[in-house]
């Protein structure tokens, strides 16, 4: 299994991996007031979570493993719309400044752990905050399962479980990894991807920054890697215009031609709509101390954001340096390899999978949290106690990455990257329950539950008719506009669906008197700040103490 590996690269790989270990155990002492035995400890960190803290957890769980690989790797493979990760992250701050600060604000007062509980609350509805819990449960494993994807593709360039051995020998490598990240997860709760995140962006900068500025000087520099970039694709595009004009394969390019910027610009604002709808993105918000910290890290997140755009460059560096492999995936961490002395190809190793783990953890306790809020207590043990819950999302957490595990290793790589797009379609299904309901409560909370139904349906039905050159079904995010040959996002088509059907239901509803449940929250409830009165009263004395 280490046939092929440099020891150079192992070592300095394994010292960080040890590292982030061990000080992903010691943050179940950090900033710690009390006992984990509650939600608000070990699943939101205490909500204590200053501004520099929130900056790397938010960062982390945003700009994750996956992200790193996936990016660079659509440009390497001549996607004429790869470079939309880069301004739906520019647009989706505005947003969050706008209406996160109002979530904070009510869960606080209301002592909300997940966002399911807050439409329990604005709604009465319990089976509306089960839907809202099942989908960001649903959203999230195979979110999960590419961050050990992104780990794989890793462990696979450095020669790390490659054999021709057994399948367990082949990843044994990703199940110490796993049990790591499960061991220290269950013990240190938000805290361990909180205090980790620290260590992983710090590699990354360094990373990227020597990777956009010392690679393209040993190569020719950025002038000679367009023009290779270009001259590779107008070849492809050439050689292959019988399969392109067929649909047989898609055509390579480095701008998207007109017929593709409704693509473009509709995975760019769909995105930037779901993004903070995942589960894993309110639970670092949630883990802040006040809503300030929230709007300046809203302020200072975009510094990702220039990060992410030199990073997807990489992938044109990767074909102008001569980087040839068969899945895209491979095509950064090879670079990496081939263009580093072999101590910083470790470190660079090292930040990759060490930014696997710090979103990987979130995303199980999200998951977990909403397992626990809104399944557990709400159906199964309405009296259970803080400790039971504590109990059950830790239980439930090392189950969400077992699930993750199974996922990578049993489905083939292709259908897990083309699943998780749905994971977009199904969270802005959301929306309209958390976001629209955190300014007005008009929407009907049975019409909700319908729009929601609707789009998740539709969405998933759309996406399942996709095809692409490699598999039948689920073969991309996009399908023409009904009516129409422009392509666009299916998650803002189910969107516009979900909305429309919500708002004739609630006519509906409304005309014919039928119940709308009594709102537990009050107006003044979504501009509470820390200090105010009412919203440490509200939380356990554990958070009390350390906020």
């Amino acid at each position: 299994m280490l046939d092929h590996v440099n020891g150079v690269v192992l070592g300095v790989f394994v010292f960080l991996f040890l590292l982030v270990t061990v000080l992903g155990f010691a943050a179940a002492r950090w900033r710690r007031a009390a006992s984990l035995d509650n939600l608000d400890e070990w699943g939101l960190g205490g909500r204590g979570f200053g501004t520099f803290i929130a900056w790397f957890l938010i960062g982390g769980d945003i700009y994750t493993a996956y992200t790193f690989i996936a990016v660079p790797a659509t440009l390497y493979a001549g996607s004429v719309v790869g470079f939309f990760a880069v301004p739906y992250t520019i647009v989706v701050y505005p947003l969050i400044f706008v209406f996160l600060p109002r979530l904070w604000s009510v869960s606080h007062r209301h002592g909300y752990v997940t966002p399911a509980d807050f439409v329990q609350g604005r709604y009465d509805s319990r089976p509306l905050a089960l839907a809202i819990a099942l989908t960001g449960i649903l959203a999230t494993m195979p979110y999960i399962a590419l961050q050990l994807v992104g780990m794989q593709v890793v462990l696979q360039v450095m020669g790390i479980g490659t054999s021709t051995g057994s399948w367990f020998v082949q990843d044994l490598p990703l199940f110490i990894a796993f049990a790591v990240l499960a061991a220290y997860t269950y013990s240190s709760g938000l805290r361990a991807p909180a205090l980790i995140a620290f260590v992983k962006d710090a590699l990354i900068y360094v990373v990227i920054l020597v990777a956009v500025f010392y690679i393209p000087h040993q190569i020719g520099g950025w002038g000679h890697i367009f023009s290779t970039v270009g001259d590779s694709f107008d070849s492809f595009n050439a050689d292959n215009a019988d399969a392109i004009a067929s649909g047989a394969a898609q055509p390579k390019g480095t701008m998207p031609p007109p017929a593709a910027q409704w693509a473009y610009g509709s995975l760019a604002l769909g995105s930037a709509l779901a993004l903070f709808m995942y589960p894993h993105s309110i639970t670092g918000v949630l883990s802040t101390r006040s809503r300030s910290v929230i709007r300046r890290n809203a302020a200072l997140l975009p510094a990702y954001s220039f990060l992410l755009g030199l990073l997807a460059l990489l992938g044109f560096v990767a074909i102008a340096a001569g980087v040839k492999v068969e899945n895209p995936q491979q095509s950064v961490p090879q670079l990496f390899e081939d263009q580093f002395s072999p101590w910083f190809a470790g470190v660079a190793f090292a930040a990759i999978v060490i930014g696997a783990l710090v979103p990987a953890a979130i995303m199980s306790i999200a998951a977990a949290n909403l397992w626990t809020r809104n399944v557990y207590k709400a159906f199964i043990n309405r009296d259970a106690t803080h400790a039971q819950e504590a109990t059950q999302s830790k239980l439930v957490s090392l189950l969400v990455k077992f699930g993750a595990l199974v996922f990578v290793l049993a489905l083939s790589k292709d259908f897990a990257i083309n699943l998780q797009l749905l994971g977009g379609v199904w969270i802005l299904q959301t929306m309209p329950a958390i976001v629209v309901g955190l300014y007005t409560r008009w929407l009907h909370r049975w019409a909700l539950l319908a729009g929601w139904a609707a789009g998740m349906a539709w969405g998933t039905w759309l996406a399942y008719g996709v095809a692409s050159p490699t598999q039948q079904h689920f073969g991309g995010p996009l399908v023409a506009f009904p009516g129409t040959e422009t392509k666009v996002y299916i998650a803002l088509l189910a969107f516009g669906l979900n909305l429309v059907v919500a708002v004739v239901a609630t006519l509906a509803l409304r005309a014919t008197g039928v119940a709308e449940g009594v709102d537990q929250t009050r107006p003044q409830d979504y501009h509470a700040d820390s200090g105010d009165p009412g919203v440490e009263e509200e939380l356990s004395p554990e958070v009390t103490a350390h906020a």
